[in-house]
């Protein structure tokens, strides 16, 4: 396993009892909120990219941390979490889920918002990459933890008229990966309208080996055969770590 850069001990949050959160909560570290909101086919499912000067990696990973948390504050949040990707500790997603639109809306305008993206803008490589979806195939299972545990992000882009094939490959990849040994949790996400040609496949692996497993499964080779010639763009597909590396995971109420 490669290493991942250390965030400032400063940022690290102290955690309470644990639960297991449905719903990508593998992917949500999350405190005692006083009421979380409940995911529904109307939620927002959001992945910003950010890449950070390599030099501000611990300046970039605590700003997103102070966003996290005022975040998990925020009405119709249903959890937000940092993963780092394994080998480029510079570079990382912050991943949310939000009941609806409008309380998403709120969010992207609200103060705290704006001062994060401004004091990121000082130290990025790029601007941050934003994708808003909604859920596609959601993994029924509840979640476990783990401190191996790997995540894995896949960003899929088709053209506008081989989405619907696109659709049905991903549905049955979603099916057969989630029996594969070592898979925690394995959901699809399809990028709102005008976009929806565009996927995001969120996976949860054990380990580092159950990853390697699943990459040479008849079905990963399958899928990946099949979607080649569709391809509308590389095929992307990157690992991260949650940090800290032992998340507490909780059922919203």
């Amino acid at each position: 396993m490669l290493s991942v850069h250390k965030p400032l001990a400063s940022a690290s949050p102290v955690y309470p009892g644990q639960r297991v959160l449905p719903m990508l909560a593998l992917l949500m570290i999350m405190f005692e909120p006083a009421a979380p909101a409940q995911t529904s086919d109307a939620a927002f499912y959001v992945a910003t990219y950010v890449d950070v000067q390599l030099s501000s990696t611990n300046q970039g990973i605590a700003l997103a941390y102070v966003y996290r948390e005022a975040s998990r504050t925020e009405s119709g949040n249903s959890g937000v979490e940092v993963v780092q990707e394994t080998g480029r500790p510079n570079r990382f997603v912050i991943i949310e889920v939000w009941k609806d639109q409008s309380s998403f809306d709120a969010h992207e305008r609200s103060e705290q918002t704006v001062q994060f993206r401004a004091k990121l803008k000082a130290i990025h490589n790029s601007p941050y990459d934003q994708r808003v979806h909604h859920g596609f195939s959601i993994d029924p299972r509840p979640p476990a933890a783990g401190p191996s545990m790997l995540f894995v992000l896949t960003h899929i882009d088709v053209p506008p008229q081989r989405k619907d094939e696109t659709e049905v490959l991903l549905k049955g990849l979603a099916e057969e990966s989630r029996k594969d040994e070592g898979n925690v949790r394995y959901d699809v996400l399809q990028q709102n309208a005008p976009r929806t040609n565009h996927f995001t496949v969120v996976a949860a692996w054990k380990d580092r080996k159950a990853f390697d497993s699943h990459e040479i499964k008849p079905h990963t080779r399958q899928f990946r055969e099949a979607l080649g010639p569709m391809l509308g763009a590389p095929y992307d597909e990157r690992l991260y770590m949650v940090k800290p590396s032992k998340p507490v995971f909780r059922y919203a109420k």
